[in-house]
């Protein structure tokens, strides 16, 4: 059989080291605003929760 053009694995390779790194940020980045997400709904409703304690 005939063998085709050989694989450029090197290319290959350096591309899914920078798909991945990529894939790894945007998961960081989106853990990291959930985090923040949660921490100003905590902060809302304490302050929900006092203004109303102050209400009464």
């Amino acid at each position: 059989m005939a063998k085709g053009p050989e694989k450029n694995t090197k290319n290959k390779a350096l591309h899914t080291k920078l798909l991945n790194r990529k894939k790894a940020k945007l998961q960081e980045e989106k853990k990291e605003r959930a985090l923040r997400l949660k921490a100003l709904v905590a902060k809302m409703n304490q302050q929900k929760s006092s203004d109303d304690s102050k209400a009464d």
